[in-house]
């Protein structure tokens, strides 16, 4: 019997979800099938099967979540090999329980019918001489609670409608307490008492109707490791106008040379290679931090992010500042495809040295992007625009992007991020020199 096991799909991968099962009890499997799809922390993946057999148990049910890594989830048993007698049936997924109210969230409110609790107690005779507020003196009337035997032990304090209701164990018990110092035995009572007023249900932020949709391992992970960086990476952020018409028209005269080939590049390859390139001319920002030391990379690799079903994934581009912007160009639109196929494997989304993230198709004009632990930058690019620009003493019009870079500054400091930035700027204003 061959055991398949929950695999480690990505480096931070603990537990993963069985998305879905392609094969059922019988099938006769081959090395190289697809088994199965695991939702991993990145992506929904496919899971191959290493051996041939046939699937004698399976030990998970479609959707079943946290999976350790390495726990068994299916059994293949050898041709002529005897299936168990008695296969244990898939494990469904448990529902979570839902939280239990509160005490105090559960007593009605004093205008509404009390939902009844067993036989309802006949009212009890009240004394007219204790000191009870209007709504503890009603509530005690309709639940039979003697108001008489329950004033002995408030210390001189009024029965309130907190007293009344924990007597009849609807809420916890209000703590003796001596009355204010402010208040006189002649100041008449309010309508309503203060801690009548406590012990009523909090209303809700909201009553627009909603659904629950469950999070993905993918979103779990964004969640936990944007907020890790945003709470243990201290950010600045500096940021550059750039004029891009020269590289504009050199990306026309590229796109017309690499037509024949069916090649063409996009505004975001070039700003990608200028980005490596400037990593090496500037190599004090090339780098990240190791617990007590500072790692110096000697090659620039490009973490682009891409937007994918239910997230973002970001695929590298390895030594980009030593690649043509054709071949940047293939090998991003390979890897952006992949990745919204969830079809990457974990060397490919993996291992960057810096980030880029470009929302300048959206027309966002600005935007300050969170670093990708343990990367240690990334460029956000904002849109380009047609601004008016001052050139010399004359006032021309010009198409112009903010680029703001953010830099954990615990192994950046400023004066490098700055001479990072001016150094990017030179190079997209002077975009040949990347064809150098």
């Amino acid at each position: 019997m061959t055991a398949i096991i929950m695999p480690a799909l990505s480096p931070t991968m603990e537990a993963g979800t069985l998305a879905k099962w392609h094969v059922k009890l019988g099938d006769a499997v081959k090395a190289g099938d697809v088994i199965a799809e695991i939702e991993t922390d990145k992506a929904t993946m496919e899971l191959e099967a290493a051996d041939e057999g046939i699937v004698a148990e399976i030990l998970v049910a479609d959707g079943t979540e946290d999976i350790a890594v390495g726990a068994v989830i299916l059994r293949l048993a050898a041709e002529g090999e005897a299936a168990p007698p008695a296969p244990a049936p898939a494990l469904e997924p448990e529902p979570k329980p839902e939280p239990a109210p509160s005490p105090a969230l559960m007593s009605p409110l004093p205008s509404e019918p009390l939902p009844e609790r067993g036989a309802t107690p006949p009212p009890a005779p009240q004394a007219a001489h204790v000191d009870a507020t209007p709504l503890g003196r009603k509530l005690s009337l309709v639940l039979g609670v003697d108001l008489a035997g329950l004033a002995k032990g408030q210390a001189a304090r009024r029965v309130t409608l907190a007293d009344v209701s924990a007597a009849a164990g609807l809420a916890p018990a209000q703590p003796a307490a001596p009355p204010p110092v402010l208040a006189t035995p002649a100041a008449p009572a309010p309508p309503v008492a203060a801690p009548e007023a406590a012990a009523a249900p909090a209303p809700s932020a909201t009553d627009a109707p909603f659904e629950i949709e469950r999070l993905t391992n993918m979103r779990k992970t964004i969640a936990r490791r944007l907020t890790e960086s945003k709470q243990q990476v201290p950010h600045f952020y500096l940021t550059v106008d750039v004029l891009l018409d020269p590289l504009l028209a050199l990306r026309t005269e590229l796109n017309a040379a690499l037509a024949a080939d069916g090649g063409k590049l996009s505004v975001n390859d070039m700003l990608l290679k200028a980005q490596a390139i400037t990593l090496m001319q500037v190599p004090d920002a090339n780098v990240s931090l190791a617990v007590d030391a500072i790692r110096r990379y000697r090659r620039a690799d490009i973490s682009v992010a891409v937007a994918v079903p239910g997230g973002l994934i970001t695929p590298v581009i390895r030594d980009a500042a030593s690649k043509s912007l054709s071949a940047i160009a293939a090998e991003m639109k390979d890897l952006a495809a992949r990745a919204k196929e969830g079809k990457l494997q974990p060397n490919e989304y993996t291992g960057g040295t810096a980030s880029l993230s470009n929302l300048g198709m959206f027309g966002i004009k600005q935007f300050d992007a969170v670093i990708n632990p343990p990367e240690a930058m990334i460029l956000a690019i904002g849109a380009g625009e047609r601004r008016a620009q001052v050139v010399g003493d004359a006032v021309t019009v010009a198409t112009v992007a903010s680029v703001t870079g953010s830099f954990d500054h615990r192994v950046i400091d400023g004066a490098v991020g700055a001479a990072f930035m001016a150094a990017f700027k030179a190079l997209v204003e002077n975009p040949w020199r990347m064809l150098a």
